[in-house]
């Protein structure tokens, strides 16, 4: 099996940490992301990374105690990035000076870094136009550069912005180059895996055929079961699962009958029809729906849900008899967020509906031959197998389905009046050739009644919000600019399509301050 060349990113807690890995992926460098509490003497040994990417975070080298890598890292002979507070943590670790920010040097938002000195390779390809601009977010500042640096570019906030000793290859920048805010940031991480000697062999290709092997290795010949959501994760995981093990794959489909307009059908057929995947369809609308009845608090929807989807999964599951192994979607940003950088408790926004009670309860082992990719990997893996690049590319759903789409009790007649209302929104989109610059894009009925006039006469109907956004990874979204002609043209073929709806708005919250869902 391949060994692929692997870049270790040290996370000393930025909220942008996954985008280093995310910029690293597209140039086709394997790299994990490790909260720095775990990156020890033997975790480095073992890991043998070929560079190392130092993150940014929230902390101030100035405080005792604050977060610092093993000073084994610079023995490794390896090149190493500092960004952010990584610079600040290898100027203090090797001998330069940090200093609490004042105001007169402190930078947070768009900045300008000018050329100090050609330094090099490091900076081929920037200033190519005279100053680069770059995104900052720092208090502290860098006072005096460590023993061997030189300095390559400053900004007014930030007189050490750029530095290098390059005899070392140990680079150090004061602003984040993964953000897009910083346009010409990737040439600097093309730049760093160039002298780090990477080859760019991380490709979905080569990922396939060792994940097949890997799958092969694990169950052996024994049976597993697959909860297949109809999500583009658990759709991919499945098929390659086929690939790898064949009939001794059944997926089990539970259609809590809150999924959208024709959705049950199509997942059904495309799994029955093009892979020939053992698959159990689980028809549970009525015993999902029976549960929610006279329910409108949406974290109690959603638990609702997620222990009904355990209780549904384990009877059909038990239809397959000798089951071992259980096969999850689970996705790199999981496993990351499932480690707190520092360790400590973080709010519940809303809880998520899995299978995570499954494999203990069951006794089973997990099956999760997604966990090294993110989302967008997982779609070009999906085109790799094969898959229909209308299915791969669909919008996310989530798990409780429309239940969070109607807040307020949930009622057949709701729903039914939901699924048109949001097939007609999606058809919108995609006549105006605009799904595929949208992250998602749903109707969510409104637990409100409006008087309207049609046709002379006063209706009393539904109102409903159009949600549209736009994300790199859902962790923040922004509403779509969608042209007043469009939602003028949206809205007259909701209410003259849709009965049971008078009143249509569109929701132009950010995430944050909302989130992309309703509830």
């Amino acid at each position: 099996m391949t060994q692929h060349d692997r870049l270790l990113i040290i996370d000393f807690g930025s909220q942008v940490t996954q985008l280093i890995a995310r910029r690293l992926r597209e140039l086709n460098v394997y790299c994990e992301i490790h909260p720095y509490q775990k990156v020890t003497d033997s975790f480095l040994a073992d890991f043998a990374p070929r560079a190392v990417i130092f993150s940014g975070g929230p902390d101030s080298v100035m405080r005792a105690g604050s977060p610092r890598p093993p000073q084994s890292v610079y023995g490794l002979g390896v090149p190493i990035l500092g960004i952010c507070y990584g610079q600040q943590v290898m100027m203090q670790d090797l001998g330069g000076r940090v200093e609490a920010g004042e105001h007169a040097t402190a930078e947070f938002g768009r900045a300008y870094v000018e050329q100090a000195d050609q330094g090099d390779e490091f900076l081929s390809g920037w200033f190519q136009g005279g100053r680069e601009q770059v995104w900052m977010s720092h208090g502290d500042h860098v006072a005096e550069i460590a023993p061997g640096f030189q300095v390559l570019g400053t900004s007014p906030g930030a007189p050490f912005a750029i530095t290098a000793d390059p005899a070392r290859r140990f680079y150090a920048v004061q602003f984040h180059p993964e953000v897009h805010h910083t346009p010409n940031g990737r040439t600097l991480y093309e730049n760093f895996i160039r002298l780090a000697g990477f080859r760019g062999d991380w490709t979905m290709g080569a990922y396939r055929e060792e994940a097949i092997a890997k799958i092969r290795a694990q169950a052996g010949d024994g049976k597993v079961i697959c909860g297949l959501s109809g999500g583009v994760d658990s759709s991919v995981a499945a098929v390659l699962i086929h690939e790898a093990i064949g009939d001794q794959l059944t997926c089990v489909f539970v259609d809590h009958g809150l999924l959208r307009q024709n959705e049950a059908a199509e997942v059904v057929a495309m799994f029955r029809d093009n892979y020939n995947i053992p698959l159990i369809h689980a028809d549970e609308s009525d015993l999902f729906l029976s549960a929610l009845d006279g329910v409108s608090d949406p974290e109690v929807k959603r638990k609702t849900i997620g222990k009904l989807f355990i209780d549904v999964f384990q009877k059909h599951a038990a239809e397959v008899g000798g089951a071992e192994f259980l096969a999850q979607g689970t996705l790199y940003p999981d496993v990351i967020e499932s480690v707190s950088f520092s360790g400590g408790p973080s709010v519940t926004i809303k809880s998520h509906h899995n299978v995570g009670g499954l494999p203990e309860k069951m006794g089973l082992k997990l099956v999760e031959p997604l966990r090294e990719l993110f989302k967008d990997e997982v779609r070009a893996l999906g085109h790799e197998l094969g898959l229909p690049a209308s299915f791969i590319g669909r919008h996310p759903f989530p798990g409780p389905g429309l239940a969070i789409r109607c807040p307020g009790e949930i009622t057949r007649e709701k729903l039914a009046i939901l699924r048109k209302a949001d097939a007609v929104y999606i058809d919108q989109i995609r006549r105006h050739g605009l799904y595929d610059e949208i992250w998602q894009a749903f109707v969510a009925l409104l637990p409100v009644r409006t008087v309207g006039v049609m046709g002379d006469g006063r209706t009393y109907d539904y109102a409903c919000a159009l949600r549209a956004v736009t994300s790199v990874d859902g962790m923040t979204a922004d509403y779509y600019p969608f042209t007043h002609d469009f939602l003028s043209e949206t809205a007259t073929r909701i209410i003259n399509e849709v009965k049971g709806i008078n009143r249509v708005t569109y929701d132009i919250t950010s995430k944050p301050p909302g989130t992309i869902e309703w509830e």
